[in-house]
């Protein structure tokens, strides 16, 4: 029984860690996920090997503008400008450790959005009824945003994300004051942040 317990639990705790880093059609695969999983927990997708550096903690955010699911376009700037912290949280439907992590974040937001936090949810989707079916499904009730072009997301691109779930929590001074952060160290900085 044993031999059977630790096994799984290793594999159930790798998963939790990873990041996904596989096209849609390989990452709906569990196996093929969990194995990945264990591999490694960043991505190594070529999503973001521009010459730009991306915005790093301590310097300043990059703007960007795309649609909503609604049709209309949100600009980050604009986002940022009217709450005290603004996290930019990459995920995609198809991404099962995005999926694990969104009842941090649907938790985080729920804790803090009166206290000035605003989320902007970045799709990595390609399909807009994945993208609007996976938001209804997990009650995500933030801004929503894709130009549905996967890893190939311009907003992806410009901060150089290479693995989903991944997310940049800016001031509003523009100033970035985390990355990738996930469940308890989420809320936790979140906590810190909005006192």
């Amino acid at each position: 029984m044993k031999k059977t317990i630790l096994p799984a639990l290793a594999l159930a705790i790798a998963f939790t860690f990873a990041s996904c880093n596989c096209k849609k059609q390989n990452c709906n695969n569990q196996e093929t996920a969990a194995a990945q999983a264990t591999e490694q927990t960043t991505d190594t997708a070529s999503a973001g090997n521009d010459a730009q550096t991306a915005p790093a903690e301590g310097g300043q955010y990059a703007d960007f503008t795309l649609p909503t699911l609604d049709g209309k376009q949100v600009k980050l700037s604009d986002v940022v400008a009217k709450n005290k912290i603004t996290m930019v949280d990459f995920w995609a439907s198809w991404c099962g450790p995005c999926r694990m992590e969104m009842p941090h974040v649907v938790q985080a937001y729920s804790k803090f959005r009166g206290k000035g936090l605003e989320i902007v949810g970045v799709s990595l989707d390609e399909k807009k009824e994945d993208w609007e079916n996976a938001v209804k499904d997990m009650g995500l009730g933030w801004i929503q945003a894709s130009d549905l072009k996967g890893w190939e997301c311009s907003a992806a691109r410009l901060y150089q994300v290479q693995g989903i779930p991944a997310c940049v929590l800016i001031n509003q001074k523009g100033e970035i004051v985390g990355r990738d952060l996930r469940g308890d160290e989420l809320l936790s900085r979140l906590s810190e942040l909005l006192k």
